[in-house]
């Protein structure tokens, strides 16, 4: 039985660059708020305001990371978590074949 007042969470939705983009653009146009944006394509607020940021800060309008930026800081993050595991293997196989050596 649900608790009394907990809504269940909305499923993660994702987006194509292009429909961020359009929604980008309405939202720049000056029509329609963010938040009317927002609700005639039933996103959340956040969601847009956020792309809406990250386009302005892709175009240098705004500062911070732009979207290539934070793809290789993504990547560079992945590999150097890789690395150090690598790391930690080599340093356990080191051990291990040092105590079998003596």
């Amino acid at each position: 039985m649900e608790s009394m007042g907990q809504k269940k969470p909305r499923p993660r939705r994702s987006f194509t660059s292009e429909f961020k983009a359009e929604i980008v653009e309405l939202c720049q146009r000056g029509d329609r708020s963010i938040g009317q944006v927002a609700k005639d394509f039933e996103l959340t607020e956040t969601a847009v305001r956020l792309w809406v940021a990250q386009a302005e800060t892709d175009a240098g309008q705004r500062p911070g990371l732009t979207s290539d930026e934070k793809k290789e800081l993504a990547r560079l993050r992945r590999e150097n978590r890789r690395l150090r595991e690598d790391v930690e293997v080599l340093k356990r196989a080191t051990a291990f074949f040092a105590k079998e050596t003596r």
